[in-house]
């Protein structure tokens, strides 16, 4: 059965699900909560990350893009297999709490990797936990809100996701510049707030699997078992969009090389966790109103416009030749995600039946963390062979191509969110 013929259900109010518009659900509230605190701990490292392997460990440009790409792509394919489980399980809390344990564990680590090797190895542990975490979680905030509140319930975890991303560098700015500990000592303190996402996802997260998929509750149908596990249950609309992804994700490699770019521009290395700060500055303040209107408009509308934008910036970071380039450039990209992460999200709970949540953000992030691996290698390689400039020109290239393929993708049936003709 055809993914078109399950939208009007799928787009439908929820019953007991909050009228558009009310306080969103405990589970929203819990898992941005926890996205928050997660994200805080990783953006303590991440923004130091390329210039400790660089500097410090004597990594190359492509190893970090190896290092990330790997870490990236493991993610996204565990993601499959976590969605997949948790629709036919039933359970979606379980594998929450055991992916964020997980990376709150391994994470800390880095402070005393004395290798690339085992730079790579804690990192793509950390990604496990990640992609353990990442298809449940969404399909719970899914079926949390009706339809018209999907835009608005992603932005809202996407928004205190880069919150955390915010905050996180400012600790590691305050930690290195004021207090004057070392590198490794910040990435050790990162275990702090990752504790505390755990503790929230223990308490926070209600898990109420045995009664109705989709009701508004995060909550399983009563009596009803998930559909069967064939790839066509999702629907030709689905993997249209999903083709259109994976152009646009071999055009998206790391953001590691963005902060690369910018300490070649003259960023000083106390100064990124700042750089990175700013940038989640946008991405937060964004992302509410971004989802709220794709709830509106469409979303495949707003994800062209930041795929658009996305192009845009690359070719200014391709041609960047002053420091103050580099903080503008980062601030317009907050811009893209705030476009383009929720909507995203909120498209796929639009083009799949309720049932299907799990294994249809499983695919989502499976198949782009298929191409985040070649496309961050070629993406090093191209920047040691020719440059950064040739390697960020391409990287916009195929952004365009991607937008273009979007708005050309017709599902077979259109659906109407409510308060959307």
């Amino acid at each position: 059965m055809s993914a078109s013929s399950h939208a009007p259900s799928a787009a439908a109010s929820v019953p007991g699900a909050p009228a558009p518009g009310a306080p969103l659900p405990r589970n929203v509230k819990a898992l941005a909560t926890v996205s928050l605190l997660t994200d805080a701990a990783s953006e303590m490292i991440y923004p130091l990350l390329p210039a400790f392997l660089t500097a410090t460990l004597g990594a190359s440009v492509a190893w970090v893009g190896i290092i990330e790409g790997a870490a990236d792509t493991t993610s996204s394919l565990l993601k499959l297999a976590s969605g997949w489980w948790s629709d036919r399980v039933r359970r979606r809390k379980p594998l929450i709490v055991t992916g964020y344990a997980l990376a709150s564990v391994l994470r800390p680590l880095v402070a005393v990797a004395g290798a690339t090797w085992q730079v790579l190895a804690i990192r793509v542990g950390d990604r496990v936990g990640k992609g353990i975490r990442g298809a449940p979680r969404d399909a719970m905030i899914a079926d949390s809100v009706p339809a018209g509140e999907r835009g608005r319930a992603f932005g809202v975890q996407r928004a205190a996701d880069h919150a955390g991303a915010f905050i996180g560098p400012l600790i590691a700015f305050v930690l290195l510049q004021w207090v004057g500990v070392t590198v490794r000592t910040v990435f050790l303190l990162a275990a702090i707030p990752g504790v505390l996402a755990v503790f929230v996802a223990v308490f926070g997260v209600r898990e109420n699997g045995a009664a109705r998929v989709g009701d508004g509750r995060g909550r399983m149908a009563e009596g009803r078992r998930p559909m069967a596990d064939d790839t066509a249950a999702l629907g030709g609309s689905f993997w249209r969009y999903l083709g259109v992804l994976v152009l646009f994700t071999l055009g998206n490699s790391t953001d590691a090389f963005l902060l690369l770019r910018a300490s070649q521009l003259g960023v000083a290395p106390a100064l990124l966790p700042i750089l990175w700060a700013a940038l989640h500055v946008v991405k937060s303040a964004t992302s509410i109103p971004a989802g709220i209107w794709s709830d509106r408009v469409g979303r495949r509308t707003m994800i062209a416009a930041g795929w658009l934008w996305y192009a845009v910036v690359y070719l200014g970071f391709a041609a960047a030749t002053a420091t103050w380039h580099a903080w503008a450039l980062f601030v317009a990209y907050g811009l893209f995600f705030g476009l383009t992460e929720g909507v995203e999200r909120a498209l796929v709970a639009d083009l799949v039946p309720a049932e299907r949540r799990g294994i249809a953000f499983g695919w989502y992030n499976g198949v782009i963390g298929a191409a985040v691996l070649p496309a961050s290698v070629a993406f090093g390689l191209m920047w040691d062979w020719k440059g950064s400039s040739f390697a960020f020109s391409v990287g916009a290239a195929a952004a365009c191509l991607a937008a273009v393929g979007l708005v050309l993708v017709r599902p077979a049936q259109q659906q109407r969110l409510p308060g959307r003709e």
